[in-house]
């Protein structure tokens, strides 16, 4: 093949379709125009799913809520299937943590388990407002789907994982041990999520700056 200038065809590798938005009834956008220095941790989260890769060809879904303002991953939830009940798992973590506050935005894309019964239920039960990305519009969710992208880079590498419980391993561990902790970002002053939040609880007495609505 080399000497007749041949190469072989490789099939494009699969990858899971995360977000079907078809049918649903999608929310506003209730982040246009909210400035985001007059706001507080707790008062804007969003929330992604991605697919990882398992050995044998499986995969696995992560979902995800972040604090808009501190980059704190909040709450994440781990499963085989991408259901509904995914991220409603990752966001009564994130409840009982007591990191969203009464009111709060919880924004996400335009996928079918953010606009299911299941979901919206629990949104309306804790008084947060739904928010969702404008039709084919990928930057409104960019914060998370920047995570995701470094996520990959730093805990994957491009590799693969054996199974579901060795992800959920190594995923508590990149997330709760070294992102929230530990890993720095330039759009916080260099500091961690967590560093952050303390000091902005720091700089506020306890109280909660305004929230821009």
């Amino acid at each position: 093949m080399t000497e007749e200038n041949l190469k072989a065809i490789q099939p494009k590798a699969f990858k899971p379709r995360t977000t079907d938005s078809k049918g649903i009834t999608a929310a506003p956008n209730l982040l246009t125009g909210i400035k985001l220095e007059e706001c507080a941790a707790g008062k804007i989260i969003i929330g992604d799913i991605t697919y990882i890769r398992l050995r044998g060809g499986r995969f696995c879904y992560l979902a995800i809520w972040q604090d808009k303002v501190t980059r704190r991953l909040i709450g994440w939830s781990l499963a085989r299937e991408m259901t509904a009940k995914l991220v409603v798992s990752a966001l009564q973590k994130a409840k009982r943590l007591g990191l969203v506050k009464a009111g709060a935005i919880v924004h996400s894309d335009r996928g079918s388990q953010y606009a299911s019964k299941e979901f919206r239920r629990l949104l309306q039960h804790s008084g947060f407002r739904q928010s969702m990305s404008g039709k084919g519009n990928c930057y409104d969710n960019a914060q998370a789907e920047s995570f995701f992208s470094r996520f990959k880079a730093e805990l994957i590498e491009g590799g693969v994982f054996e199974d579901l419980e060795q992800a959920r391993i190594e995923i508590f561990s990149y997330i709760e041990g070294y992102y929230n902790r530990v890993r720095l970002h330039s759009s916080l002053g260099y500091k961690s999520p967590i560093e952050f939040e303390t000091e902005l609880q720091t700089k506020n007495g306890g109280n909660e700056r305004q929230f821009f609505v």
